[in-house]
């Protein structure tokens, strides 16, 4: 599952880290007893003992009867902290003489759910409910439970985050319906959406599929970041944290097993390696059966097959910097991806040119036009090998009255696919691969001061270098079907073979270099009033080099023939180099009412690079490829928003955003009429705009009871665009269409997530803990499935409710029994035109219910 051999540092941390550092020997010890507010015990506390100098870490867990003990400690001042979900972190200094047993018996009380929510959105610490951006935090711990272990699986806790994949490199991350065309996969397109984990950009959307290694905190940030971010994103971004290495030695794993042979693995080891070397290595793998089947080949289909390894080397020599090292490799071998026929929609062809006919000439039925029968026949062998990893270097340095960050980063993305592009199992597109290769360079510096009480300020730098290039070559191959697929009927049955054969090789080669200085002022004018302006200066340079060529197919010198052929697939060659600059930024006013009430209206300017097409040019009506459509001009991103955030009550939270956003020259796919185009290609429509409202809460009715919910309503539309592809109804009508004041594909109107959670004391095998219970439901309204909206391609609305029962004991287990789409809802994740233009169109169930188990085990050196 994981054949590659990891870099040499990680075989050393494997090596020494599962069974712990040595600890110094020493005669001390820290002891006590846990108590709530009302004096009774508290069992499974977790008590942290750190020597402040460094060293020594020890983990107890307060026993049955609230009793902790850490043993074996030498003379010094320690740091000593419990901590307990439901109740606030206390934190103790304690000074530890030689022989000495020093008791602190602690009091825990009631945490307040608002407290304690730290993110880094503006690149500092700060709590989540005083910072003025609208934002959604995910803990860890959330994120384990609810079983949202990539992209995707998000989108049901946050309602504004939409994911779209039909394999890993056709993927898309949007936040509020915005980030990157619907669709459409070009690699000359950056991502409106910025994944970073730890720091480091990932700048393929490839990288969205990752399972997610030990997370520690998920936020997601809505609305443009340029001024605070180094890579530009213009619709949001997902801040992605993950658990570092720890001087305290400790071991977790995770083993979940359910319906379709599911099975995942989840452990991380960590501890010292030296007295200021801590090491923390993890592990993820996933495997599950398809949950479709192929009727031909008589094997399931969509199946999972990921393994993930982190590596990380913190260097803490002072509480003035932490140098942190980190490598990872990710690999992926599924049995996909394919979609199901989901039906059949009249266009304005002639009848022989629409797929009832067509199929009938060629005495072909799909084995089922009901696509929740889960079944398809595709002939075309299915590969999605992926591989994915790189390495960076992070340093937190104290400078003077400031800090500076540093991240400095390398990755790579390989991918090496097969797919069945026709979608049924006759041989019309016979080969279907883009294997390729990216890489990437990325170095951002940061620093941040505050210079006086009043005043304070980010100011950073970044620069980023990627390469893509065909791996060797991007190739598609027609087959004997194709002729009666994508020729009249009359040259398909006057010339057999015309098409069978016929193919393509590409050779692309990719570059990109960006580069930025950006910043943020925060000035205090009163104890109510901040004011926070930011600016952005941004640099792209982009070139490619590409070349298509022809091979195969019926060979004739004769011109209508070679017309009929090169109307189907046309050699092309061009070279193009194109760069820019952009000076973007924002200017937010912050008002805090009350201890309780926190305001701000922000209003910001965007910027979405310029674009390359890198998937082949259109042609006009003589077959010439037009050179001006090789670039996509940038998109100029106007946002405004009103937000408040309040803690109406001590264990409420309560936060509404407003927010209209207009974007110019939006990149998408379009059809231009005026330079006589004849095929659809990626360029800019005039004018879209979202606007709407956001809610998110959480209340905390007690210790053992909590909800946690959020809704949006989202109104997104194209407010001009005249040169549109028409929709899948229109297919064999004029070439475009303007659709002005038609929805943006993608889009829910309205969507919302709720859960809560209820635990209360209880047994198992003998062991005291809690028994918890748990749901989770998300709604999602329709939403166009088209970058034209056409009726066919429409998602209904759908609601899917999640569910969970466990017990966690004192000692550091859980057991819990799970269910996704307990209701067992049908739906579809996206539906699709099929090629060939026939009116047959396909889509992409999501997963039926599924039941299983996860055994989760937490372990401490004591």
């Amino acid at each position: 599952m994981f054949p590659r051999s990891f870099p040499t540092f990680a075989v050393v941390l494997v090596a020494l880290l599962p069974g712990g550092a040595v600890a110094q020997p020493g005669t001390g010890a820290i002891a006590g007893v846990i108590h709530d507010s009302s004096g009774a015990t508290v069992p499974g506390a977790t008590v942290s003992v750190a020597n402040e100098d460094g060293g020594v870490g020890v983990v107890s867990v307060s026993s049955d009867v609230g009793a902790y003990r850490a043993d074996s400690l030498p003379p010094g001042r320690y740091r000593l902290e419990a901590s307990l979900d439901g109740f606030e972190t206390v934190v103790r200094q304690v000074a530890l003489a030689a022989a000495e047993t020093a008791i602190n018996d602690i009091t825990l009380t009631p945490a307040r759910l608002t407290e304690g929510v730290v993110v880094t959105a503006r690149r500092v610490e700060e709590e989540a409910q005083t910072v003025p951006i609208p934002l959604s935090v995910l803990s860890g711990n959330l994120v384990n439970d609810a079983g949202a272990f990539n992209v995707n699986r998000l989108k049901e806790l946050i309602p504004t985050v939409q994911f779209y994949s039909t394999n890993p490199r056709n993927s898309a991350i949007n936040i509020r319906g915005l980030g990157a065309p619907f669709g459409l996969t070009n690699d000359g397109l950056e991502p409106g959406v910025g994944l970073y984990i730890d720091g480091v950009f990932y700048a393929r959307p490839a990288s969205a599929t990752l399972d997610f290694l030990d997370v520690e905190q998920i936020e997601v940030l809505r609305g443009p970041q340029g001024t605070l971010f180094g890579k530009n994103t213009t619709a949001g971004a997902i801040n992605v944290t993950t658990k570092k290495p720890s001087f305290t030695s400790g071991t977790e794993l995770e083993v979940d097993y359910g319906s379709f042979q599911f099975l995942q693995v989840k452990a991380s080891v960590t501890g010292p390696l030296a007295r200021h070397l801590a090491g923390r290595i993890s592990f993820s793998g996933t495997q599950r059966d398809g949950t479709t089947g192929n009727v031909q080949t008589r094997e399931a289909v969509n199946t999972l097959n990921n393994a993930g390894l982190r590596g990380q080397l913190l260097f803490a020599p002072s509480s003035d910097l932490a140098v942190t090292l980190t490598m990872d490799d990710t690999r992926q071998r599924p049995n996909g991806y394919t979609q199901v026929v989901a039906g059949v929609a009249p266009t304005l062809r002639p009848p022989n040119r629409q797929y009832d006919q067509v199929a009938a000439s060629l005495n072909y039925a799909p084995p089922s036009f009901n696509a929740f029968d889960r079944l398809t026949d595709i002939d075309s062998p299915l590969r999605s090998n992926q591989d994915l990893g790189g390495a960076s270097l992070t340093v937190d340095w104290k400078l003077g009255p400031g800090r500076l960050n540093s991240t400095t980063a390398w990755r790579y993305w390989n991918w090496d696919p097969s797919s069945d592009r026709d979608f049924i199992g006759l041989p019309v597109t016979t080969i279907s691969a883009a294997p390729s290769k990216q890489q990437q360079w990325a170095q951002e510096i940061r620093y941040a001061e505050d210079v006086s009480r009043r005043v304070s300020f980010v100011v950073g730098a970044f620069a980023f270098h990627q390469t893509i290039d065909s791996d060797p070559v991007f190739r598609q191959e027609q087959g004997s079907a194709a002729a009666a697929f994508l020729l009249p009927p009359s040259a398909a049955a006057s010339t057999p073979g015309l098409l069978d054969g016929y193919g393509y090789n590409q050779y692309v080669d990719y570059g990109n270099t960006s580069a930025a200085v950006f910043g943020q002022l925060q000035w205090t004018l009163n104890d109510r009033v901040r004011l926070l302006p930011g600016l952005r200066f941004n640099y792209d340079q982009k070139a490619v080099d590409f070349e298509q060529q022809i091979y195969g197919g019926l060979q004739t010198d004769n011109p209508v023939l070679v017309a009929l052929q090169r109307s189907v697939l046309a050699p092309q060659a061009y070279k193009t180099d194109v760069s820019d600059t952009n000076t973007s930024g924002q200017v937010t006013l912050a008002y805090k009412a009350t201890d309780k009430v926190n305001a701000y209206a922000t209003y910001a300017t965007g910027f979405k690079s310029v674009g390359l097409n890198l998937n082949g040019l259109p042609t006009d009506a003589l077959g010439r490829a037009v050179l001006s459509a090789a670039t996509v001009k940038p998109e100029d991103v106007r946002n405004f928003e009103v937000g408040i955030k309040t803690t109406p009550l001590q264990n409420v939270t309560a936060n509404l955003t407003v927010f209209d956003t207009e974007i110019k020259n939006f990149q998408t796919q379009v059809t231009n009429g005026s330079v006589g185009v004849i095929r659809g290609y990626l360029a800019n429509a005039e004018k879209v705009r979202v606007r709407g409202a956001e809610f998110d809460g959480s209340y905390r009715a007690s210790r053992r009871l909590t909800f946690y919910g959020a809704a949006a309503y989202t109104d997104g539309k194209y407010v001009t665009f005249t040169d549109a592809p028409p929709p899948l109804e229109h297919t064999g009508g004029p070439q475009y269409e303007d659709i002005s004041g038609t929805v943006l594909p993608g889009i829910s109107k309205w969507a919302h997530s709720l859960g809560g959670e209820y635990s209360h004391t209880g047994m198992l095998v003998g062991r005291s803990g809690d028994v918890f219970g748990a749901l989770e439901a998300s709604y999602r309204s329709d939403f166009s499935s088209s970058a034209s909206y056409s009726r066919y391609l429409v998602v209904n609305g759908y609601s899917l409710l999640n569910a969970r029962v466990g017990f966690r004991s004192a000692s550091g287990w859980t057991l819990t029994i799970w269910s996704r789409n307990l209701l067992n809802k049908d739906y579809f994740e996206l539906l699709t035109a099929a090629p060939g233009n026939t009116g047959l169109f396909v889509g992409q169930p999501g997963d039926p219910r599924t039941i299983g188990v996860t055994l989760r085990v937490s372990l401490r050196r004591r």
